[in-house]
């Protein structure tokens, strides 16, 4: 019988030691997932609320004002426009169109006020 208050010690021990810390850590993280829960749903939100005003216009580029296509901005004549491919897959941003064979922008699209003023992806 002298064993037993010794079993109990040693039992302590290992909560104190290990049970404590476990216990500790997992409330930390079930506090961290539900903060995380809510930061997502507040991005979530206002990517809601900011995906109107990123809309591109009916060529689909997005303009300086988040509208209109890249060849209204830049004033292309018609002429150059049935030739250009930007005018030609209205769907894509104009600057992607453009892209080297190695995925490099040209120099002239890094100054262009149609990629300088389009608006920033939003990660999803």
């Amino acid at each position: 019988m002298d064993a037993l208050p010794e079993l109990i010690a040693v039992l302590i021990g290992f909560l104190v030691r290990l049970g404590i810390p476990i216990g500790l850590t997992a409330l930390l993280t079930w506090l961290l997932h539900r903060l995380d829960a809510r930061w997502q749903r507040e991005a979530q939100a206002r990517a809601r609320e900011a995906a109107p005003s990123r809309l591109a216009g009916p060529g689909g580029v997005a303009g300086l004002d988040g509208r209109r296509p890249c060849w209204e901005v830049r004033h292309c004549p018609a002429e150059r426009r049935v030739s250009c491919p930007a005018y030609l897959h209205p769907e894509l941003p104009c600057w992607q169109i453009f892209r080297t064979p190695a995925g490099q922008l040209q120099e002239t699209c890094l100054g262009c006020p149609v990629f300088r003023g389009a608006p920033l992806p939003l990660a999803t």
